[in-house]
């Protein structure tokens, strides 16, 4: 279990490194766009992420 713990979080950091290697300028620009939005948008787009990775998760599994 602690393995696959260790897994999913290094491709977590994998994938979340894959923007700001290949185009740095876009990742500013998301994050002053997503910096602007409100704290609903913010707790809304948080709740669609966790259940598309609770989804994807239980259909890969």
């Amino acid at each position: 279990m602690l393995n696959d713990l260790l897994a999913a979080l290094a491709l977590m950091l994998v994938v979340e490194g894959i923007l700001p290697f290949l185009n740095p300028g876009a990742l500013r620009r998301t994050l002053q766009t997503v910096g602007q939005m409100d704290d609903r948008s913010l707790r809304i787009m948080g709740l669609v992420s966790m259940l598309c990775g609770v989804a994807l998760l239980y259909w890969v599994r």
